[in-house]
């Protein structure tokens, strides 16, 4: 069976830091990620998807972190087809014209911010989550085709959002389709019965790594705040049925990330300490 790294999607959000999970003394920067890195062994930089991410930063996370812990950085807005507001680029690049250049820019840019972590041995995946409206078809498998070129040599990982990816009829292609792109799938949970639903599977695509991220089970999926899509505290029932599944997922795979995603207060976190113990 692989090595089974449970972590939350944040270790900077504030509501996390306001919460009393850190300890005094330990409340800022480098003692936050300090501290992280001694209770749970992985982590998502979900701030990539919302500004590009800066090589200071990656090498400044190498130096407060142990061997054998792992980053998963969440890919630009920009480079998944995400509205980008000009504000979340740099400085020099909020005036260029959105075209190709612009984009090859972007992308050398995100490349060369995550390679202190890649070089460690830090980098566990580079997540490119799709957004609802990427649906099947023949544009949506070029678009992945060129990720998959533009990604060679990193760890990537693909989360679809729109759940015709995953329906039982072609499930199996979706699969196939990451595996020849060496892709990891990544799986995720969240509330059932709404039309943007993805079924609670654990997809292997890629014998090196599989991911699972826990959205929690907020019927605001899609509309309201962050805090209203978001909000959830996973009951160990909830989590206990994910275990079999986690497992299975394990024994076909060097690696697992499990991510919690339910980034209110400290619920994050907690659910992440509540599942390794009973994965363990």
């Amino acid at each position: 069976m692989g090595d089974i790294l449970v972590g939350a999607c944040s270790w900077t959000d504030r509501q996390l830091v306001a919460s009393g999970w850190y300890p005094q003394g330990r409340r800022d920067a480098e003692g936050r990620l300090r501290h992280y890195a001694s209770t749970l062994p992985v982590v998502e930089v979900d701030s990539g998807y919302y500004a590009l991410p800066r090589r200071r930063n990656s090498e400044l996370w190498v130096e407060r972190t142990p061997d054998g812990f792992r980053f998963d950085v969440k890919a630009f807005s920009l480079l998944t087809g995400h509205p980008t507001r000009p504000e979340a680029l740099p400085p020099d690049l909020r005036t260029r014209t959105a075209d190709g250049a612009l984009l090859d820019e972007v992308w050398g840019r995100f490349a060369d911010a995550v390679e202190p972590l890649r070089k460690a041995g830090r980098l566990g995946a580079v997540l490119f989550q799709f957004p609802p409206w990427f649906a099947p078809g023949a544009a949506a498998e070029r678009t992945l085709e060129e990720c998959a070129e533009r990604t060679a040599g990193w760890p990537l990982a693909v989360e679809f959002r729109h759940p015709a990816w995953w329906r039982a009829d072609r499930a199996e292609g979706t699969r196939a389709l990451l595996t020849a792109l060496g892709a990891t799938a990544v799986g995720v949970d969240m509330a059932q019965g709404l039309s943007g639903s993805l079924p609670p599977v654990a997809p292997v695509s890629r014998p090196a790594l599989a991911v699972v991220r826990f959205h929690g089970r907020s019927r605001a999926w899609g509309r309201g705040s962050k805090e209203d899509r978001f909000r959830h505290d996973y009951d160990v029932t909830e989590l206990a049925a994910w275990v079999p599944r986690l497992r299975r997922a394990a024994e076909r795979t060097d690696e697992l990330h499990v991510l919690f995603n339910n980034c209110c207060a400290d619920a994050a976190v907690r659910a992440a300490e509540t599942m390794r113990e009973l994965l363990a």
